[in-house]
């Protein structure tokens, strides 16, 4: 079974990028490209992993990362922030919104399958429901 992932980006040519590299290694992405959305498909089917972009029109990823660490249905979920804002104290405000790992843009693909594997692996599996 692929381990599927979230990937909540507000532009294209990332969300792209990210699904091309995951896909490569047979993992499973599901997009939204926006927070709204993203939040939605979460709350419905959650996944292995989010991958979350920070500066999002609407409900940015700091939002979106504290509801669904609220929420008991994704607040197991690993989230992955993703953000151009790399200053320490951007950093930190991402880890605080409940994020496990943040990473800047731009991104090596490696780092992002590197890390990827890494939470995936300490991910609670997901209950079906019957």
């Amino acid at each position: 079974m692929a381990y599927t992932i979230l990937s909540i980006e507000d532009q294209p040519d990332i969300r792209r990028l990210i699904r091309m590299t995951l896909e490569f290694k047979g993992y499973e992405v599901v997009e939204a490209g926006d927070g709204e959305e993203g939040l939605a498909l979460a709350r419905r089917s959650p996944p292995d992993l989010i991958l979350l972009d920070v500066m999002m029109p609407g409900m940015d990823g700091h939002e979106v990362a504290r509801q669904l660490h609220a929420d008991p249905r994704t607040n197991e979920v690993p989230v992955v922030m993703i953000s151009a804002l790399g200053q320490t104290s951007e950093i930190e405000a991402g880890l605080l919104s409940g994020a496990q790992h943040y990473l800047v843009k731009p991104f090596s693909p490696w780092a992002l399958l590197d890390i990827t594997a890494q939470l995936v692996r300490r991910a609670p599996t997901q209950e079906q429901p019957a």
